[in-house]
């Protein structure tokens, strides 16, 4: 029996639906108005909110209606005050979870030493999955759900700046959906053990060879897939032949981890030397056999396909609408159609020419991380880990420098420091994240690669990005007005605040660029950047569609299945410029192994980073970043509105590309 299909069947008895009947949930109705409920549409809304979420053991029918009429506030006063402490008990509980889950996934995500087999056993338990099934068992959901029932999409946009509504609204997201503890918990441990397969996929560079045999990186040199690898061709555009051969060495090396016929005596191990164009190994001269990875890699995403499956019948959608629809609160459709948009933009034929001329050559797969239009490429980046290594030698001195780079960027000493007091900064195991905190007295935590020696650059620039993180999670939790609007309406907005702050890491080190071409560059660099990410978010949807069209496919098929459909969206949006077909580049992101149809925010926030940019431009930074993310969990569209007074759009981009290319 499959592994989704067995999860299935061993929960499905423990929660039977009662379907209420509709003569019941129209005569609690008129219970409820007769009782004194004046507004009939909320009170429908609530009641059969309830209703589908009422189980057989809850109660019969009669039950049922006694229990909403009985329990239905009727006064704006009563619903008010009962919010204010619902909205207190939940952001103790929900606080006090997220503490205990960075405590048990401490050791995972922080460099503490070589990990036991008991780390990710205590980093997958998940302390707060019983909690929405507990409070269905006690009534507190029902309660929540009879009297704040969830609105939808197209109603929350026309909210406007009714803040009381809005949190009404957001409370009424809580009890939408019942899925089994056991179910959520298994979900946690199919991600947990994909992030830590990922975080401990490390390729020894000193120990890859060219074509010719040659080494031709540092001894010491070790890279994290995907991130690291990514990073090291970007680092080597301003560095002549030497530079191309690093570039397509680290090519050689992805396109083996996709195919999975790298070795796995290679993974996070330097025992022996390996050619990655023949993938040949070698150890003291002498050569060795290896043995092939084979499907590990699409193994661990199909656990994360069967863990959200089996939670499908019970949210009462798959995990793509969960994660679009219901997290983003945008379409998967509409979502791909503002993609397939973007990336059949005639002008990225313009962009995919001035690369060329630039590096005096045909364009190859790897060059959709060309970073030559940063003012960064043309530095000396071993200079840069010099000067930063001095600046940070480890987490400590970096956390005690938040506050001047805060006030570097028009922060008032006194906010920069209020806010860097709520950031704690951790040397990380993996790249690097950012951990939000979850209630009022909590800090968050920045998380970012410190070597023995120091920061170097590429820790900078990531911990640059996460810092742009915390300060949103900080905002956007106390500075909010309600707990229940806390944060953004999605990740793709806090990942817009840590582009915004990550384009200025040279800035906070004190190095300007004056070059006139700035603005030109910029906007070529966003247009290329952004057309990266979403090819790779187009391959990690098409992903999990044809899992859910073939839910019985082994790992085998899905490798099969993924380096294709890789295959058809290069061949669709990028042999066009590239002048190249079948590569299979987007599928190295790691992203789509660990962190589950995440990437989507990427691109997201890259649409987000440029209107914000756009608006920014001549303002106060500092206020206006503080009054934007104190606008916390509106919708996408509305939250874009009041903050720059235009709705989400790819048009602005294409538009400043169209002047840029002019000039």
């Amino acid at each position: 029996m499959k592994h989704s299909l067995l999860l299935v069947c061993l929960f499905t008895g423990l929660i039977a639906k009662a379907e209420i009947p509709e003569k019941t949930i129209q005569a609690t109705i008129n219970a409820i108005q007769t009782k004194g409920g004046t507004d009939k549409t909320l009170i429908e809304a609530g009641v059969r909110q309830a209703a589908h979420l009422w189980q057989t053991q809850d109660g019969t029918d009669t039950e049922f209606q006694e229990f909403c009429v009985n329990n239905y506030i009727t006064t704006a006063a009563e619903k008010e005050q009962v919010f204010q402490k619902v909205s207190h008990y939940f952001e103790a509980l929900w606080g006090h979870f997220n503490e205990i889950s960075l405590q048990l996934q401490l050791n995972l995500h922080q460099d503490n030493g070589p990990l036991h087999d008991i780390d990710p056993m205590f980093g997958a338990y998940s302390p707060g999955a019983h909690l929405i099934n507990d409070f269905y068992n006690n009534k507190i959901g029902f309660i929540i759900a009879l009297n704040f029932p969830e609105v939808p999409l197209q109603d929350k946009e026309k909210l406007g700046t009714d803040r009381t509504a809005w949190a009404y609204a957001r409370l009424g997201d809580v009890f939408t959906e019942r899925v089994p503890a056991e179910l959520l918990q298994a979900g946690a441990k199919a991600e947990s053990d994909a992030d830590v397969y990922i975080s401990s996929y490390n390729i020894y560079m000193g120990h890859v060879l060219n074509p010719k045999g040659q080494k031709l990186f540092p001894e010491d040199k070790i890279l994290l897939t995907h991130w690291n690898l990514r990073d090291e061709i970007k680092a080597n555009y301003n560095k002549g032949k030497e530079g191309l051969d690093k570039q397509r060495t680290v090519y050689e090396v992805m396109k083996r981890i996709i195919s999975q016929e790298i070795p796995t005596q290679v993974i996070n191990s330097g025992a022996y030397d390996w050619n990655p164009y023949t993938n040949t190994l070698a150890q003291n001269g002498q050569s060795a056999t290896g043995t092939p990875e084979d499907t590990e890699r699409y193994q661990r995403m199909l656990n994360n396909f069967h863990a959200m499956q089996a939670i499908d019948p019970y949210a009462g959608k798959n995990f793509i609408d969960r994660k679009f629809s219901g997290e983003m609160e945008v379409s998967v459709e509409d979502v791909k159609a503002l993609f397939n948009q973007f990336l059949t933009s005639p002008e990225l034929k313009e962009v995919g020419k001035i690369i060329s001329k630039r590096l005096g050559r045909k364009l190859e797969a790897y060059d959709i991380w060309y970073d030559g239009f940063k003012p960064r490429s043309n530095l000396d980046e071993t200079k840069l880990d010099v000067q930063i290594q001095k600046l940070y030698p480890d987490a400590g001195a970096f956390k005690a420098g938040l506050p001047s780079l805060l006030i570097h960027l028009g922060f008032t000493p006194e906010r920069a420091n209020e806010i860097c007091d709520k950031i704690a900064v951790d040397a990380a195991r993996g790249s690097g994240h950012a951990w939000g905190a979850a209630m009022k007295g909590q800090q968050s935590h920045l998380r970012t690669r410190i070597p023995s020696e120091g920061m170097n650059y590429k820790g900078y620039n990531i911990a640059v990005h996460e810092f742009g993180h915390n300060v949103e999670q900080t905002i956007s939790m106390y500075n909010v007005d309600n707990f229940m609007m806390a944060g953004v309406p999605n990740t793709a907005f806090t990942e817009a605040l840590a582009f915004v702050f990550q384009k200025r890491d040279l800035q906070l080190l004190g190095i300007e660029n004056n070059d006139p071409e700035k603005d030109k560059m910029d906007i070529l660099d966003k247009f290329w950047s952004l057309y990266e990410i979403m090819g790779v978010s187009m391959l990690d949807i098409s992903v999990w569609e044809w899992m859910y069209a073939h839910p019985d496919a082994t790992a085998e098929q899905l490798k099969e299945a993924t380096i294709t459909l890789s295959k058809e969206i290069w061949n669709k949006y990028y042999a066009p410029v590239f002048g190249k077909k079948d590569e299979t580049v987007l599928a190295i992101y790691s992203h789509m192994i660990s962190y589950p149809l995440y990437l989507s925010a990427y691109a997201f926030g890259q649409i987000i980073e440029f209107q914000l940019e756009d608006y920014l431009n001549g303002k106060n930074f500092a206020q206006e970043v503080d009054r934007i993310y104190r606008l916390g969990r509106l919708t996408p569209n509305e939250w874009m509105i009041q903050a720059t007074g235009s709705p989400l759009s790819v048009e602005p981009l294409v538009h400043a590309l169209q002047k840029a290319i002019k000039k």
